[in-house]
């Protein structure tokens, strides 16, 4: 089998020794006889997986299990946008938000079914091609929110901003691709498909703390009192998802850690970035301040907008899928999560030199 460059946004490329195991698994787990897709949630084959998930992220992350829960959820990270200020927003009670992007002007849009929502700073301005700064938090505010990294716009916060309410953000597509001061939040989700794992299981890591705030008077379904207290083991949680999660984390730490996976990230967007800003004729960043490029999401236009398509189709003759930008923004978009390879790095940017001599 031969994998081509997959620069896809979501869900993104994963590990090959991960998918191989998993293939493994699909088949059957721990000489059980059965299927990871067959055996019980309850059952010892499962419950090892699942526990050692939980401890494992949280190892990476460098926070405490007794801090700190982890809960894994249906629904993406779009649930949380509701589930969120369901749990610690009420009504007369306000929350502060960042405004960067996409999903952060959808989450808002949620947020305001259950509070007010205070928009302390935004990039809409400028389409959201850069992170605002000097931001100022209400200090009454039930919590801040932010999120780490932009998909649609490819900008991410290489500073996280000060707040004396409750930090949260949305960490969903650059989880796991940095090292970062965890136990600065308060609470942070993430959809597992771009870094971490599969569609089909979001990762909630709550401050002990900080849950017994969150609201008693909504649905078990929705509250993360519920899936802190039973583990996520409160009704079957996504059980393939999870295993493959746990892969995920298992190949992260044989890499050697946050350190060295956010080192190999910033060798593989430099080369991109490179090669972009080396012809300012041709290539348009949409991101021109480089302290807010991100990491995992690349975004860029041509100058010469006739010519997208033939630069669609010369990189699908190269085995690279998946540089079409998101339909709210056009152009171009290379995702490059932690399991893209570098070798597709090189690629690219050598296209990107050899797409400027074409005629």
């Amino acid at each position: 089998m031969q994998r081509i460059y997959n620069f896809s946004a979501g869900p993104g490329a994963l590990p090959l020794p991960v998918l191989e195991e998993a293939s493994r698994a699909v088949l059957e787990i721990n000489n059980s006889g059965m299927s990871i897709l067959e055996v019980s949630h309850r059952g010892k084959d499962y419950e090892a997986v699942h526990y050692d998930a939980m401890q494992r992220l949280l190892r990476i992350l460098g926070l405490s299990a007794d801090e700190y829960s982890v809960m894994f959820v249906g629904g993406g990270a779009s649930l949380q946008f509701a589930m969120l200020p369901m749990n610690f927003l009420q009504t007369g009670q306000s929350a502060d938000y960042v405004n960067t992007g996409e999903w952060g002007t959808k989450a808002i849009k949620e947020a305001k079914r259950f509070g007010t929502v205070n928009v302390t700073a935004s990039s809409e301005d400028k389409s959201f091609s850069y992170i605002p700064k000097n931001i100022t938090f209400s200090p009454n505010a039930q919590y801040a929110h932010i999120t780490t990294n932009n998909t649609i716009e490819g900008t991410e916060w290489s500073d996280i901003p000060q707040s004396d309410a409750p930090l949260v953000a949305d960490v969903s597509s650059d989880f796991m691709a940095r090292t970062l001061d965890y136990s600065r939040f308060s609470l942070f989700y993430a959809g597992a498909q771009k870094n971490a794992g599969p569609a089909g299981v979001t990762i909630v890591v709550a401050r002990k703390s900080y849950l017994e705030q969150a609201s008693d008077d909504i649905p078990s379904m929705l509250s993360y009192k519920t899936f802190a207290k039973a583990d996520s083991l409160y009704n079957t949680p996504p059980v393939f998802p999870i295993y493959v999660v746990g892969l995920v984390l298992k190949w992260i730490e044989e890499q050697g850690g946050l350190m060295v996976v956010e080192a190999n990230n910033r060798a593989k967007a430099s080369l991109v970035y490179d090669a972009l800003d080396a012809f300012p004729d041709v290539y348009e960043p949409a991101v021109t301040d480089k302290g807010d490029r991100s990491l995992m999401n690349i975004t860029f236009r041509l100058r010469d907008t006739d010519r997208e398509k033939a630069f669609l189709s010369g990189s699908q003759e190269r085995q690279m899928d998946g540089l079409k930008g998101h339909r709210s923004v056009g152009g171009f978009r290379a995702s490059v999560y932690n399991a893209f390879p570098i070798e597709g790095c090189h690629a690219l940017a050598q296209y990107l030199h050899d797409f400027v001599e074409q005629k």
